[in-house]
């Protein structure tokens, strides 16, 4: 590890006036659990605690990822470690044996039904940040958080948060139960939260936790692997929408490459330059693709290039399907 590397890992980021203290860039789980296509267990593993041993605290999951199995990595994975990470939560969402979705709920009966589930798996005795996955608009915000705050006064867990909401949802919530931070997509594809949710939150004294850094793979050059890989069915990835995008990131991985940085580097770089106070979280797979996130830390960007590339990166296309766009409660105006 460089000198500069070294002060990068010694660096926290606060979420939010109330959370935990965490470092710079947390480490999202979805994808070993099949989302993203086919997954090695045993590969997963490593990259967690490899992710542990090189300072990473915060490791971000959901209960519905493979439908249990990604907790039950997860747990896997930090057993003997727990007193090394902070454990972000995502519940609410409803599958099928057969893999559908099927909507959300966040009634209070249900959230302490999801959580003692997440315990179990997870091998723990507290969740770090709990947070529904979307809003359920079948239930008021007020109802859902006043029940994981029934958790946190029980010591089940430590911290709220809240995952795709908007500015006037996060006011609601804060009303009830600090909130430690807010995770939604954010990358040089995807800027929407800076219109008013960046401010909100400032304003509240919330933080976020970004996911989506390398536009599910776009920036980096990945392509959908298969039918079982769900970007085969997003927007940016098909028809007229990613014959365009093939050209924007061919440009994207030139500027990369003539600052000596890789794509995921710079995608980060990006993020890191304009959000300093938040922390993304990055979904690697492998112990490479995290050693080559990590390497990020090492390379802020210039304010020249943080603009360059944003006159540089239009994309075409939603970040979801029409049905899921219009369900996101962050994307109402």
């Amino acid at each position: 590890m460089s000198t500069n590397e070294a002060k990068q890992a010694q660096r926290t980021v606060k979420l939010g006036s109330t959370g935990p203290e965490v470092f710079p860039l947390g480490l999202g789980c979805m994808g070993m659990s099949g989302m993203y296509g086919a997954t090695d267990d045993a590969e997963s593993i490593r990259t967690i605690q490899t992710a542990i041993d090189r300072g990473v605290t915060l490791i971000d999951t959901g209960d519905f990822y493979g439908s249990g199995h990604n907790e039950m990595l997860v747990g896997r994975a930090i057993a003997g470690r727990r007193e090394k990470v902070q454990l972000s939560v995502k519940f609410g969402a409803l599958r099928g044996p057969d893999g559908s979705w099927s909507g959300y709920d966040t009634r209070p009966v249900a959230v302490k039904n999801f959580a003692t589930y997440s315990l179990k798996r997870l091998g723990v005795e507290y969740i770090d940040i709990y947070r529904p996955a979307r809003l359920d608009p079948a239930v008021p915000i007020e109802e859902t958080i006043g029940a994981i705050a029934d958790l946190v006064k029980q010591g089940y867990v430590r911290h709220i948060g809240l995952s795709e909401v908007g500015a006037e949802t996060l006011r609601r919530a804060h009303r009830v139960h600090p909130i430690a931070d807010l995770q939604i997509e954010y990358s040089v594809a995807s800027r929407g939260p800076e219109g008013n949710i960046f401010p909100t939150l400032h304003e509240l004294g919330i933080s976020a936790t970004l996911y989506g850094v390398f536009s599910r793979g776009l920036l980096t050059g990945s392509k959908p692997k298969g039918p079982g890989d769900f970007r085969a069915y997003l927007p940016r990835f098909t028809g007229e929408n990613g014959a365009k995008n093939e050209d924007v990131v061919s440009a994207f991985q030139r500027f990369a490459h003539e600052r000596q940085l890789t794509p995921g580097q710079l995608a980060i770089a990006w993020v890191l330059a304009r959000q300093p106070k938040f922390v993304p979280v990055i979904g690697a797979k492998t112990v490479a693709q995290l050693e080559d996130a990590l390497g990020a830390l090492a390379r802020p960007l210039a304010k020249e290039d943080v603009a360059a590339l944003e006159k540089l990166v239009t994309i075409s296309g939603e970040r979801y399907g029409k049905e899921q766009m219009n369900h996101l409660d962050s994307e109402r105006r």
